[in-house]
C-alpha cells in the first residue's frame, strides 16, 4: 500500500509544485513506483511533467466521481512515475463539494482503488487552506511543508499547523508531519540563515537537512515540461533534489 505524502503550504511561490515534481522524479529514478496527484487548479505539476492542464481530465473528475482515478492516470517521461493531472476545473470543486456528504474525503475515496499500485503517492496542493487542501490532507499519511528562505516565509505557518491539528483531532488522528524543508536558499544572505534558525524552532527534529538552492535552471525546467532530473541533471538544484529524495527514503526506512 502506497505511503501518501501531501505537500502543503498555503503561501504561494514557495516551491510546492517544484518539490512535488522533482521529489517524485527522483523517487522513480531510485526504483519506486510513484503517482503524482495534482490538486492545484493552476496545474503546475501537470505542465511541469509535459502535460496540458487545459486538455487532460484528471483529479477533478476523480473527486467528482464521474470517472475512476485508474482511468485518468497518465504516464510521464520518467519510468515508474505517473500523474493524475490537475486542471482549471478544480477551481470550482470547492463550491461544488460544499453540500456533498463526506466532502473532505472525496480524494481519499478516489485514491483507494489505485493505492496498492504504487509505493508512493505525492499530492501537490493549492496555495490555500480551503476544501481542496483539506482533501489533500485527509487523503495523506504524512505532510511535507516546503518553506521559502525569505522574509515573511513563516507567515501563516501557525495557521497551517492549526489546520493540521484540527484534521488530526477531528478526522484523521494518524496524520503525521514528516517535516519541513527549505527552498530557494541563498547561503550568502543573513536573512536566509535566520529563516532556517526560526524553522528549527517550529519543527525541532523534523527539518530536512537537504536544502534546495535558489536556481535559474530549476525555474527554467517547467517551461520545457521537464523535471530538473531531465533538464539539467548535473546542476546544483538537481543534486539537491537527489539528496532530498535519498533523505526522504532514509526517513521512511527508520
Amino acid at each position: 500500500m502506497a505511503h501518501i505524502v501531501s505537500i502543503v503550504n498555503q503561501k504561494g511561490g514557495v516551491g510546492k509544485s517544484t518539490t512535488a515534481v522533482n521529489l517524485a522524479s527522483y523517487l522513480a529514478l531510485f526504483g519506486k513506483f510513484v503517482l503524482l496527484v495534482d490538486l492545484d487548479p493552476q496545474g503546475n505539476a501537470t505542465s511541469g511533467l509535459g502535460h496540458s492542464p487545459q486538455e487532460a481530465m484528471g483529479t477533478y473528475e476523480a473527486i467528482a466521481g464521474t470517472h475512476r482515478a485508474k482511468d485518468l492516470i497518465l504516464k510521464t517521461a520518467h519510468e515508474g512515475l505517473h500523474i493524475l493531472p490537475g486542471s482549471p476545473n478544480l477551481a470550482g470543486a470547492s463550491v461544488e463539494l460544499v453540500n456533498e456528504f463526506n466532502r473532505e474525503r472525496k480524494l481519499h475515496t478516489a485514491l483507494l482503488e489505485v493505492r496498492n499500485d504504487y509505493d508512493y503517492i505525492i499530492i501537490d496542493n493549492p496555495p490555500t487552506l480551503g476544501l481542496l487542501t483539506i482533501n489533500g490532507l485527509v487523503a495523506a499519511d504524512s505532510v511535507l511543508i516546503p518553506v521559502q528562505a525569505e522574509y515573511y516565509a513563516l507567515e501563516g505557518l501557525g495557521q497551517l499547523m492549526q489546520t493540521i491539528s484540527m484534521i488530526q483531532e477531528s478526522i484523521k488522528p494518524e496524520l503525521q508531519i514528516m517535516g519541513a524543508m527549505i527552498t530557494m536558499f541563498d547561503p550568502r544572505t543573513k536573512l536566509a540563515n535566520q529563516v532556517l534558525e526560526e524553522l528549527y524552532k517550529y519543527f525541532p527534529e523534523k527539518i530536512f537537512r537537504s536544502v534546495i538552492p535558489r536556481s535559474v535552471r530549476l525555474a527554467e525546467a517547467p517551461s520545457f515540461g521537464q523535471s530538473i532530473l531531465h533538464y539539467d541533471p548535473e546542476s546544483k538544484a538537481a543534486k539537491a533534489y537527489e539528496r532530498l529524495a535519498r533523505e526522504f527514503l532514509l526517513r521512511e526506512s527508520q
